[in-house]
């Protein structure tokens, strides 16, 4: 389902990270290759992002990956593999400096979880809208609803945590590529922990937006969420 988007002359790209082992989830089953409904968490998650006018999408696999070029995605002609790094953040470093042989770097990506199949289609048109409309990075996220508590000692807690300003950050999180990029290579060379595409422009000191996300835009890390995700695609009508 196409969602209404802004209009503008700015290229859209998206970054999905396949690379990792994903260990919690398993030893040996990569959970990007689980199946929902006959399809796998993969499909399921790049082809969300196709609801919005992607000019291609770029897959950081890794490089022993022979299961990949099986995946009958609907858009294949749009997708681009490339290798992955030994964390997350080289992945998308690495799909970012293949995404410049091919596009401008004012021209904005997405990155998105190879394991978050759920996203709403409301939520990526609000994103999209904003980062384009606001000449902005921006993020899903959602406020922090559970009391939040600090332990140092465990088990024992040492105290509860303020969570008024706390923000749960989801994927995808968007923003121009040249930007991401430079920004990213720069927490690296100083060894900032990068845990998402945000923490790195954080670091930069460039402005990152939250646009409102949903408690349902899961990531899966355990099995058991697999049976939470097929639920929601279902009630989402996949």
């Amino acid at each position: 389902m196409k969602m209404k988007t802004v209009q503008t002359s700015t290229k859209l790209w998206a970054i999905v990270p396949a690379a990792g082992s994903g260990s919690r989830f398993s030893k040996t089953d990569l959970k990007q290759y689980q199946t929902i409904n006959d399809v796998t968490v993969l499909q399921h998650s790049v082809e969300r992002l196709f609801a919005l006018p992607l000019q291609g999408c770029v897959l950081a696999v890794n490089a022993q990956d022979t299961v990949i070029q099986t995946i009958p995605f609907k858009q294949k002609e749009k997708i681009h593999l490339c290798e992955g790094g030994q964390e997350r953040v080289h992945s998308v470093l690495n799909a970012l400096t293949y995404l410049l042989q091919i596009a401008h770097p004012n021209d904005y990506v997405l990155v998105h979880d190879a394991a978050r199949p759920c996203v709403g289609m409301e939520q990526l048109n609000d994103l999209y809208n904003t980062a384009i409309t606001q000449s902005i990075s921006a993020i899903l996220a959602t406020p922090v609803r559970d009391t939040l508590k600090q332990v140092l000692d465990a088990p024992n807690i040492t105290k509860t945590v303020d969570r008024t300003a706390l923000w749960q950050a989801q994927t995808p999180q968007i923003a121009p590529i040249g930007l991401l990029k430079t920004a990213i290579e720069q927490a690296l060379k100083f060894d900032i922990a990068i845990t998402d595409e945000a923490s790195a422009l954080e670091y930069a000191e460039h402005p990152v937006r939250v646009v409102a996300g949903r408690a349902d835009n899961i990531k899966i890390t355990y099995p058991e969420d697999l049976v939470l995700a097929q639920l929601i695609l279902q009630a989402q009508g996949y």
